[in-house]
């Protein structure tokens, strides 16, 4: 799990691109709430007029160290798990930056790393991780 979620070396399928999306996002902000509550019983807040808690002035700062390490782990973990499915496609791990382009940007990241499949067989970021490999040329592949 460590290398799925913190490297950005090698290769991953559709599959683990989604799972590592979806449990890393729930178990970062399950963390994150259970966090911010047990900080909530020990730093003095008032209660909001909305029924949450307010903080103010330097009790704020445990809040905010916590909510920003937060950030900074699910980005690199949504870098790393992007990188790879790049590499997956055949493309430099670079390809993540093109979510910054402003419209289509996002949608082509959606569509690359979450839908397209990965190159069949070995590419220059490592071996397929679906296991498939490519028939040698000339090579008799039976029809189905």
């Amino acid at each position: 799990m460590k290398t799925l979620l913190f490297s950005a070396q090698g290769r991953i399928a559709r599959g683990q691109f989604w799972k590592g999306v979806l449990l890393s996002t729930l178990a970062i902000l399950a963390a994150a709430f259970v966090l911010n509550m047990v900080l909530a019983q020990f730093i003095p807040n008032e209660a909001g007029p909305d029924g949450g808690f307010s903080v103010n002035g330097a009790n704020a700062l445990p809040f905010i160290l916590v909510n920003l390490v937060v950030g900074v782990l699910l980005t690199w973990i949504s870098i790393c798990l992007g990188i790879k499915r790049f590499h997956d496609r055949g493309k430099p791990g670079i390809w993540v930056l093109i979510m910054f382009v402003p419209f289509i940007g996002g949608i082509w990241y959606l569509v690359e790393t979450g839908f397209l499949k990965g190159t069949a067989g070995p590419n220059a970021f490592g071996p397929d991780p679906l296991g498939g490999q490519l028939p040698a040329p000339g090579a008799y592949v039976p029809a189905i």
